[in-house]
């Protein structure tokens, strides 16, 4: 494995789903079961082994710098890169921060925490160079949101955002393993999506995929907010901020 091991967290995003919850504050910031998404989901990563964590930042981005510090209340090390006044998308933000990318690291998106271990896709990227980028994949057959993926043995055969296309009953989790030089090709200072990436590697035979067991949660949502407050309560006994950084 890389030393060290690098994630990625693009949370510059608005967050308009949640309405009054998020209005003064970014979405990573919103409390869930006792303390802010952002804690839960750098404990996550943390869990995982990685110990090196850049933050994409933009709306709100100041709360979040002050909230998380340099990251040593976490265990982490923690940089900061701001998108700036224009939108870049996800991979353009991507494009924006490559200065302090490693060769191989994850990216994840600010709103998801994943129940697994976020260190498998790089695993499998370091392993498999013929391959420029591994995405974890869900079972998900329409249930939890639109299904996206196309898994065939241990690759994607096909990644369409917004198909309907039958054979794709598996879900983009939420966790992506990529090479710099993949984000390097992007041409600077243009809006770029991560799922352009997704679906340009997926068709040149370039995207391996990792199979996730257990379902994702997304807080983009007061009915998904909800949910992982469910479920993180239920886990901790009840006790949710019993293990929260001082």
């Amino acid at each position: 494995m890389p030393a060290p091991w690098q994630a990625v967290i693009l949370a510059g995003g608005r967050a308009t789903g949640l309405g009054e919850l998020a209005r003064e504050r970014p979405k990573s910031l919103v409390p869930v079961a006792g303390r802010p998404f952002l804690a839960w989901q750098l404990e996550r990563i943390r869990a995982s082994g990685f110990r090196d964590v850049v933050l994409l930042v933009g709306h709100l981005g100041e709360q979040i710098r002050e909230f998380a510090g340099d990251g040593h209340a976490f265990d982490v090390t923690l940089r900061y890169r701001d998108d700036g006044p224009l939108p870049l998308g996800t991979a353009g933000a991507l494009r924006a921060a490559l200065d302090v990318l490693a060769p191989e690291f994850l990216v994840t998106y600010g709103d998801s925490y994943l129940p697994f271990d976020y260190s498998a896709p790089l695993r499998d990227l370091v392993a498999h160079p013929e391959a420029d980028g591994t995405l974890a994949v869900f079972k998900n057959d329409g249930r939890w949101d639109a299904s996206n993926t196309e898994v065939d043995g241990d690759w994607v055969a096909r990644y369409e955002k917004g198909s309907l296309h039958p054979a794709l009953d598996h879900i983009d989790y939420g966790a992506t393993a990529l090479r710099r030089g993949v984000v390097a090709a992007l041409p600077a200072g243009v809006s770029y999506g991560l799922d352009r990436i997704q679906h340009e590697l997926a068709a040149a035979r370039r995207l391996r995929a990792v199979r996730a067991s257990a379902r994702f949660y997304e807080v983009g949502s007061p009915a998904g907010l909800a949910e992982l407050d469910a479920q993180l309560r239920t886990a901790r006994g009840g006790d949710p901020g019993r293990d929260a950084p001082a």
